[in-house]
């Protein structure tokens, strides 16, 4: 694509003043609206904004492409600016922490085409300003003339076929979104290649599925492969017996001429055959992944995949109870007598809620099969779908067990990680002869995985969690004579320890029963199920402006997000993919913020009765400024000491690798 095209001299700035990322989108955006490619500066602000908070759109080399899709783009344009002094690090949020951005490209998008055209554009974008001469070329340019001819010389470097050497190579890059890293990293790996007079072809896994897929004659004559990827890539069997490393998606940006080396000197292994196939197995080399990296990358896989689910089933359950309370309903929208309700909008409502609900319940079959696939590829994807099937409480309801209790997502980290180990075991000691190798991943895996899930399952986590949760409906109902910080303690605790899960039911039960008998208000509980999904989605938002960088990945803060809305309606859900990543963090915050909250609240003189802990209930609390104190503090308790913890974290292991 000649980007010249979507662009002319009126949207081009050269050598601005301009210092704050909102003086840049405020005058570009201008442009376009003379141009009459922007109908709506405000709504086409907004989207650029909001893209804005889901990742960086600062990239490295002074360089940031922030982009818009909106109905009220007319048509796909690009406006471009210099400026005189770069801006200070950190004043535009980059994946590269000391980038000092002085050239920005403003893409907007109409939404019709956010598909298509805007990965289009965005990737021969990356691609073009991996070339830092350009970049240079474009910052010093004096003429808006001179911008365009730079843009429009095609990259005949990148399109010149490489002369056949010695080596030929293979890559897939693929990162969490599927956006602007999957390119930049093919981009640094051709460049890496073409300088040591290396033949290479990249497969990129991003957002619009498989681009240059890699054909069987490719991987014939290929001598090794890269894996570029922050998620397990797809079809890695493909490449059996072939050599080869696996890193993260941003290695290659900046050590793509070492990774080909060692990969051609001393790769990780060999790719293991379709039958006997091992995500992160190296048994034909030297090296293996540590079993910590690969339950870290297996567990992003799995949030990666569960992440559309959860969004999916929130909204249903938003729909469904924002408008019911246009009814007076509220909660009461999932009783059974809904169903019958002579207005036919309620029945309707009631079954989007109902539908939301069940989605929801799929949340942990999903995250656990693609968990167990991360370890141990396509043969795992059974016996990971019924662990997570375990872990909701699915078989509970199918065999049903009366007062059941799911483990939630501590049984689906110990169900995925059971799944995928015993698929690797399997998949590297179970030897048949070659006329029956057909057996292995189609039954001998999934039906001996299946089994030992079960008995995991069946011995130790619904055991242990059951016990569990009978001994802290004890410890409840033990301690509810007890001053009112104690039981509040203790409630708000239990209730934000598993967001959801059968230890937050448990403290409802007893908390809801006290409620009922006029012992107890329900003030403590209603709270810590508000306070950690609302804390921790204003954590993803506020921590490039408290210390100054992400110290979320894309997947978690599109989730963050989602959090933020469902918290305001009750749904403690949205946070459990913070609680799978990193549950020794998330956890212990979430409960000690709910507990600032809830005594906080309580000690001021808040009393709520009734078990309506969405916004809609609030009206009903009685001394609602207390209770507003008490949400305020917990939110931000949980907000900030994600934000410091994490950035600590992120600081030391930067330190070690300096």
């Amino acid at each position: 694509m000649d980007l010249s095209s979507i662009t002319n001299e009126s949207l081009i700035f050269i050598h601005q003043s301009w210092q704050t990322q909102a003086e840049v989108f405020d005058h570009l955006i201008d442009a376009f609206v003379r141009n009459d490619i922007v109908t709506d500066k405000e709504a086409f602000l907004a989207a650029v904004r909001e893209r804005e908070a889901i990742s960086e759109t600062g990239m490295e080399n002074g360089f940031a492409i922030p982009h818009g899709k909106s109905t009220t783009v007319s048509k796909a344009a690009v406006a471009i600016a210099t400026l005189d002094k770069a801006m200070p690090a950190g004043d535009w949020p980059s994946i590269d922490p000391s980038n000092q951005v002085e050239l920005i490209f403003l893409l907007a998008i109409p939404d019709a085409e956010k598909g298509q055209t805007h990965l289009k554009i965005l990737s021969e974008l990356s691609v073009k300003l991996m070339d830092p001469v350009l970049v240079d070329q474009l910052k010093k340019a004096r003429t808006k003339t001179e911008i365009l001819q730079l843009l429009s010389n095609q990259n005949s470097e990148m399109e010149e076929v490489v002369p056949m050497t010695a080596k030929n190579i293979l890559a897939v890059t693929a990162c969490a979104t599927g956006i602007a890293h999957t390119y930049m990293a093919a981009e640094a790996l051709q460049k890496a290649a073409k300088e040591k007079g290396i033949t290479i072809h990249v497969e990129k896994q991003g957002a619009n599925g498989i681009e240059d897929g890699i054909t069987p004659e490719m991987i014939q004559a290929a001598d090794g492969i890269i894996f570029a990827t922050d998620i397990a890539p797809k079809g890695k069997e493909r490449f059996k017996e072939l050599p080869y490393i696996q890193t993260k998606v941003a290695e290659p940006l900046k050590h793509g001429s070492a990774m080909i080396d060692r990969l051609i000197t001393t790769p990780d292994g060999r790719v293991k055959a379709a039958d006997d196939l091992s995500s992160s197995d190296a048994s034909y080399g030297p090296k293996k992944a540590s079993v910590m990296s690969t339950l870290m990358q297996a567990v992003m896989t799995g949030i990666s995949y569960m992440i559309p689910i959860l969004v999916a089933a929130g909204v249903m359950i938003g729909i469904s109870q924002i408008g019911a309370s246009f009814f007076g309903l509220s909660k009461e929208i999932g009783n059974a007598e809904m169903a019958t309700n002579a207005n036919q909008l309620i029945v309707l409502l009631h079954y989007i809620g109902l539908t939301g609900n069940m989605t929801m319940r799929f949340m942990y079959p999903i995250f656990t099969a693609f968990m167990a696939y991360s370890i141990a590829d396509r043969p795992a994807l059974a016996s990971g779908f019924i662990g997570g099937a375990f872990a909701a409480g699915l078989h509970q309801t199918l065999w049903g067990v009366e007062g059941g209790i799911p483990s939630g997502f501590f049984g689906a980290l110990i169900l995925g990680a059971v799944s995928g180990y015993v698929c690797k075991f399997l998949n590297e000691h179970v030897k048949l002869h070659k006329n029956l190798q057909a057996m292995k991943p189609m039954l001998i895996i999934p039906g001996l995985s299946i089994l030992a899930v079960f008995f995991v399952n069946y011995l130790l986590v619904d055991p242990v969690f059951g016990g569990l949760n009978g001994w802290l409906q004890q410890m409840v109902m033990q301690y509810q004579d007890s001053g009112k910080v104690v039981l509040s303690t203790i409630i708000a605790c239990l209730t934000a320890f598993d967001l959801g899960g059968p230890v937050n039911k448990a403290a409802g039960a007893v908390a809801i029963g006290m409620a009922a008998d006029q012992i107890f208000p329900l003030t403590p509980r209603v709270l810590a199920i508000v306070i950690p999904p609302i804390g921790i989605g204003l954590a993803t938002i506020l921590d490039k402006y408290i210390v100054g960088r992400r110290v979320f990945d894309d997947n978690l803060r599109v989730t963050g997000r989602t959090s933020l809305v469902l918290g305001f309606l009750a749904i403690g859900e949205g946070s459990i993919p913070f609680a799978l990543q990193n549950p020794l963090i998330t956890i212990p915050i979430n409960m000690i913020g709910a507990s600032i909250g809830a005594v906080l609240a309580v000690v001021l003189g808040a009393v709520q009765w009734y078990p309506l802990p969405a916004v809609w209930g609030w009206p009903l609390v009685e001394n609602f400024w207390a209770y507003a104190v008490g949400l305020i503090a917990g939110v931000l308790f949980i907000a900030l000491g994600n934000i410091f913890i994490r950035f600590y974290l992120i600081k030391k292991k930067e330190a070690k690798k300096a």
